[in-house]
C-alpha cells in the first residue's frame, strides 16, 4: 500500500520503496519547468558551440618496416633477436622533446602573433565579421581579414612567455610596447632590435587599420613542445599492423597540415640518422680489426715461407695437397650443416627424420675428417708442420677477406641508409572542423537541461511541506468538510485593494462555488446538535483564504434560502467589508461590544436576500478584551434567534488568541488549510493551541486545490499580525 508524504512523492508503508507512478506524474506536473530549463539549456549550448573557434585535424599514416641487424649472426642467435617493430617504442619517441623540438624550431611555434581581440566575444566577432565601430576603444581591436606575419623575435630570457603590444601605424610602420613599458618603433620587413636589451624583431607583413594592436608573445621551448605534445596524438592502426596514425589538430587547418608534415619529416630524419649511425659504428669496429686480420695474414705468410726455407722445401706433394683440399672441403661442409642445424632446431625435435638426416650426414663428415686427420699424422714431421702452416694462412686469407667484403657492405649502407620508416600518407588536414561538434553539444545540453529540470522539480515537490490532500488531514483526525478548488478569479479578487467580488454571486458556475455548497450541506447535518447555529472561521496563518470561505459560503447559504449574518470578526486586519463596499469608518463589531452602537446600526444588508453583514468597525486597542466581555456571549444568543446562520470570520489561530475566545461561544470552529501552502505542522500547531484553550476544531476546509501548484512551503509557525494600514 502506498500513501503520499509531504512532499508528494509515494513510499510504501515501510519507507523502503518508491512509486514510480507518482514520480512520474509529478514530473508530468513540471513538464512546464522541465520544457523551460530544456530551452535555456539548449540556447546556452548553441552559443557555446557557435563561440568557440573551430579545430582542425590533420592525420598522417607511416610504415615500420621490420629491419634486419647490420651484422650476420648465426642462425643460433639471431632467432633471439626481435625485429618486429616496437611501435610503443616509437610513439614515445615521436612524441620525445628531440622530435618535438625540432619541429618548434623548424616552423618557430614558439612564437605566437595574434590580433587583440574583445573580451568575451573577440573570436565570435571576428569569425562572423561582426560590425564594430571603428573608434575610441574599438579602435585597437583588429577586423576580420586583417592580420600579421611573424619572420622573426628575440627576448632577453626574463621576457620569455609576456606579452607584448604591437600598434599598427599610419603606413608601414608600427610601435611595440615592451614588457618594461618602453616603445620601440619599426618598419614591415625591417628588422628593429636593441642590443643593449637583447630584442629584436622583423614583421614580414602587417595587413591591418591604423591603430589595431596585435599580441606577440616568445614562449619557452618547454611551453612550446608541451603545447605541440598536448595537440598530438599517435596510436597503432590494428593491433600488430606496424601501421601508426598521427592526429594534429589546431585552429588554423593549414597549419595543422605543416605542423604534422614537419613532425613525420623529422621522425624519418632522426630513424635514418639512426640507421646511419648504426651502420657506422659497425664499419668503424670492422675497420678496426681489418689492420689485426691483415697482419696475421703476413704473419702466417712469413711463417710458412720461413719454414719452407729452413726444410728447404718448396711444395708439397700432389697426395699431400690432396689431403689439405679435402680437409678444408670437409671442415667447410662441417660448417655449413652446424649452421642448418641451428635452423633445424628452432623447428624440429632431433626425433625428426630430417634433423636425423642432418645428423647423420654429420657423423659420416665427422668420420671421413677422422681418416684424414689419421692420414696426415701418418705423414713426415715436415709434411704436417707445411699442413698446419698452409692452412692457418688460409683461415686468416679467409677472414681478411671477409672483413674486407663486409667493410665494402657497411660503407653501401652507410651511404644508401633509408632507415626502417615508410611515409604512407602525407599529413592532410580534414575538410570540416572536428570541433566543436554543435549536434553533440545541443544533445548535451538538451539533456543535461532537461535533466536539471526534472532533478529541480523532483527537489521542489520533495521538500514541499504543504497538505496535499484531504486524507493527509484526516490522518490527524480532522473531519474535512470541503475541498475548494482554486479558482484564478477568487485568487485575483483576494489581492485586490479594491471592491471584492464574491464569487458565488458573480460565477456561480465555478468548481470552487461547488466545493462551497459541499461546504454549506456538510455544516447543515453536522450542527444539527450544536448548542448554537454559529460557525466561527479561521486558519493557521494569514493568506489561506479564510475570508474568502467564510463570505462565500454566507453567499451560497442565502442562495439556498437560509437567513445568514456574516460577521468580521478579525478586529485587527478584517477586509471583508471590501466584499460589500462598506466603508472604514463604519460602526462594526468593535463598536457594538464597546456600547457605542446598536446591533441595527451595524447591521448591513447584503447584495443578496437573506444575506447580513457586520464588519468590524473601527480597529479596536483591545481586541482580546471586546471579545471577553459579557455582550459577545449575549451578541451570538441574540444573533442565533434572528438568524439561521452566523458566520465569524475570525483572525489566524497561530498569530492571536482570539479564535480560542470566539470558538468557545460558537456552535463551530473550522480551520481553512491552503492547498500546498499550510504546512502539516502548522496544522498540529494549531490543533495544540486551541486544546490549550479548551476549544476543539470541528473540522477543515482545504481550500485551493489545485495538483499542478508546486510552490515550497515554509516551517515557521510564528508569524507577525500586525493592525492592517489606515488606508485599508
Amino acid at each position: 500500500m502506498t500513501q503520499n508524504n509531504a512532499g508528494g512523492a509515494a513510499v510504501n508503508d515501510d519507507g523502503d520503496e518508491i512509486d514510480i507512478g507518482a514520480l512520474l506524474a509529478q514530473i508530468w506536473a513540471g513538464k512546464y519547468t522541465i520544457m523551460l530549463f530544456t530551452v535555456i539549456a539548449a540556447v546556452i549550448g548553441l552559443a557555446f558551440a557557435f563561440s568557440r573557434d573551430p579545430i582542425y585535424q590533420a592525420d598522417a599514416l607511416l610504415q615500420l618496416e621490420t629491419k634486419a641487424p647490420s651484422l650476420a649472426l648465426p642462425a643460433g642467435l639471431s632467432g633471439l633477436v626481435d625485429n618486429d617493430p616496437v611501435t610503443v617504442t616509437e610513439i614515445e619517441i615521436i612524441r620525445s622533446r628531440m622530435i618535438l623540438g625540432q619541429v618548434v624550431a623548424d616552423l618557430h611555434l614558439d612564437w605566437v602573433a595574434v590580433p587583440r581581440t574583445l573580451p568575451l566575444i573577440g573570436s565570435v566577432q571576428l569569425r562572423y565579421d561582426l560590425p564594430l565601430p571603428d573608434f575610441g576603444f574599438l579602435r585597437p581591436f583588429p577586423r576580420l581579414g586583417e592580420s600579421i606575419r611573424l619572420d622573426y623575435l628575440e627576448l632577453p630570457p626574463e621576457w620569455v612567455g609576456e606579452e607584448l603590444i604591437l600598434t599598427a601605424g599610419s603606413g608601414a610602420d608600427y610601435s611595440v610596447v615592451l614588457p618594461d613599458g618602453s616603445m620601440m618603433r619599426g618598419f614591415v620587413g625591417e628588422t628593429a632590435s636593441d642590443p643593449t636589451l637583447g630584442y629584436s624583431v622583423r614583421i614580414g607583413d602587417l595587413t591591418a587599420g591604423t591603430g589595431r594592436q596585435f599580441i606577440l608573445i616568445q614562449q619557452s621551448d618547454a611551453a612550446a613542445i608541451d603545447d605541440l605534445r598536448s595537440a598530438l596524438s599517435a596510436s597503432e592502426r590494428g593491433r600488430g599492423s606496424a601501421i601508426l596514425e598521427l592526429r594534429i589538430t589546431n585552429r588554423d587547418r593549414e597549419q595543422a597540415q605543416r605542423i604534422l608534415n614537419a613532425l613525420t619529416q623529422s621522425y624519418l630524419k632522426q630513424n635514418i640518422d639512426r640507421s646511419t649511425a648504426e651502420a657506422e659504428s659497425s664499419l668503424t669496429f670492422v675497420d678496426d680489426q681489418i689492420p689485426a686480420a691483415e697482419q696475421a695474414v703476413t704473419d702466417a705468410e712469413a711463417a710458412l715461407n720461413n719454414y719452407r726455407q729452413q726444410q728447404q722445401t718448396i711444395d708439397l706433394s700432389l697426395e699431400t695437397q690432396g689431403i689439405l683440399t679435402q680437409t678444408s672441403l670437409l671442415e667447410g661442409e662441417m660448417r655449413e650443416l652446424a649452421a642448418q642445424e641451428d635452423e633445424l632446431r628452432q623447428r624440429y625435435t632431433p626425433s625428426h627424420p630430417t634433423y636425423r638426416l642432418l645428423l647423420d650426414a654429420r657423423a659420416r663428415l665427422e668420420e671421413r675428417l677422422e681418416v684424414l686427420r689419421s692420414e696426415v699424422g701418418e705423414l713426415p714431421q715436415t709434411q704436417r708442420e707445411i699442413i698446419n702452416l698452409t692452412r692457418t694462412l688460409e683461415l686468416a686469407q679467409e677472414v681478411y677477406v671477409q672483413l674486407l667484403n663486409r667493410s665494402q657492405e657497411l660503407r653501401v649502407l652507410r651511404a644508401s641508409s633509408i632507415g626502417n620508416v615508410r611515409i604512407i600518407d602525407t599529413a592532410r588536414t580534414a575538410r570540416f572542423a572536428i570541433a566543436p561538434r554543435k549536434s553533440i553539444i545541443l544533445a548535451i545540453a538538451l539533456m543535461l537541461g532537461t535533466l536539471s529540470g526534472t532533478v529541480l522539480v523532483l527537489i521542489r515537490n520533495w521538500r514541499r511541506k504543504g497538505i496535499q490532500s484531504s486524507a493527509e488531514l484526516e490522518k490527524t483526525g480532522l473531519s474535512v468538510f470541503a475541498t475548494i478548488n482554486y479558482s484564478s478569479l477568487g485568487f485575483a479578487a483576494r489581492n485586490s485593494r479594491s471592491f471584492l467580488p464574491i464569487l458565488a454571486i458573480k460565477d456561480p458556475t465555478d468548481l470552487a462555488v461547488e466545493g462551497l455548497r459541499s461546504l454549506r450541506t456538510s455544516l447543515h447535518f453536522g450542527m444539527l446538535d450544536a448548542k448554537t447555529r454559529s460557525v466561527a472561521i479561521t486558519s493557521t496563518a494569514p493568506g489561506a483564504g479564510k475570508s474568502f470561505v467564510a463570505v462565500n459560503l454566507g453567499a451560497v447559504a442565502a442562495q439556498s434560502g437560509q437567513k445568514v449574518c456574516l460577521i468580521d470578526a478579525d478586529l485587527r486586519r478584517g477586509v471583508m467589508r471590501r466584499y460589500f463596499n462598506v466603508e472604514k469608518n463604519r460602526p462594526g463589531l468593535a463598536e457594538y461590544l464597546a456600547g457605542q452602537a446598536t446591533l441595527d446600526e451595524v447591521l448591513v444588508p447584503g447584495p443578496i436576500d437573506g444575506l447580513t453583514f457586520m464588519s468590524t468597525g473601527r480597529f479596536p486597542p483591545n481586541p482580546s478584551e471586546l471579545l471577553l466581555r459579557p455582550n459577545f456571549a449575549a451578541l451570538i444568543d441574540l444573533l442565533d434567534k434572528r438568524f439561521d446562520l452566523t458566520l465569524l470570520d475570525c483572525p489566524p489561530v497561530l498569530a492571536v488568541t482570539d479564535p480560542v475566545i470566539i470558538g468557545r461561544l460558537t456552535g463551530a470552529l473550522i480551520g481553512v488549510i491552503q492547498h500546498d501552502m499550510t504546512p502539516m505542522g502548522e496544522v498540529q500547531a494549531m490543533q495544540r493551541a486551541l486544546d490549550a484553550g479548551g476549544v476543539r476544531l470541528a473540522g477543515a476546509v482545504l481550500n485551493g486545490f489545485d495538483p499542478r501548484k508546486v510552490k515550497a512551503g515554509s516551517e515557521n509557525y510564528s508569524y507577525r499580525y500586525d493592525y492592517k494600514s489606515k488606508d485599508a
